[in-house]
């Protein structure tokens, strides 16, 4: 992530130790809070509730409703980019493909509730570039074991993974989305049809 979108991250640092635990609870609350309901139908105080902090700890750490939409939005990037890290030293590369792609589908259901107050947002962009480079890293390396389709992008597997999750809210049915991203992913992991 760029030192610019990266550098609100760092004001947990330097902090108290009863302050920074604060601060990581208020995240994890929030980013609960609104994957469960939607950052525009939880108030601050139940984050604060959940949290275990009164809400002048929350206005402490986040003025304001933005700046704790962005934190718990950049806590879910940076978690998904330590994951991505684990994934690039696998030692199976369409295994690892697989498991970011389940990965993106989860955090794409959850950042929807995030990214609306955020469209015009510096830390949005930066997020966005952070994980298109690591499918982008992901894919390469599939790709060169040949495990996957040489012809898939990593646009087309960003899309892909959106998709997925956004179909899925549409029904009633809990295992939709597993069903189609495992569709997805022998589409991906299948070597096409040679021409005829």
């Amino acid at each position: 992530m760029n030192a610019e979108a990266a550098a609100p991250a760092r004001q947990a640092d330097g902090m108290r130790a009863d302050a920074r635990r604060n601060y990581q609870r208020l995240v994890a609350a929030a980013g609960e809070a609104f994957a469960q309901r939607g950052a525009d139908d939880v108030s601050l105080e139940e984050i604060a509730r959940r949290a275990g902090v009164g809400i002048g700890t929350l206005y402490r750490h986040f003025p304001t409703r933005q700046a704790l939409l962005e934190a718990a939005y950049r806590d879910q990037v940076e978690a998904l980019e330590a994951r991505a890290a684990e994934l690039i030293e696998s030692d199976s590369p369409a295994a690892a493909l697989t498991e970011w792609l389940t990965a993106l589908v989860a955090f794409s259901k959850a950042k929807r509730s995030l990214t609306t107050g955020m469209l015009d947002s510096d830390l949005l962009s930066a997020c966005r570039e952070v994980l298109h480079g690591v499918t982008e890293t992901l894919l390469a390396r599939a790709q060169q074991a040949g495990a996957v389709r040489a012809d898939v992008q990593g646009a087309d597997v960003m899309r892909l993974t959106h998709a997925v999750s956004l179909a899925a809210d549409m029904g009633q049915d809990p295992g939709q989305a597993e069903r189609m991203l495992a569709l997805v992913c022998d589409g991906l992991l299948s070597q096409p049809n040679p021409p005829r």
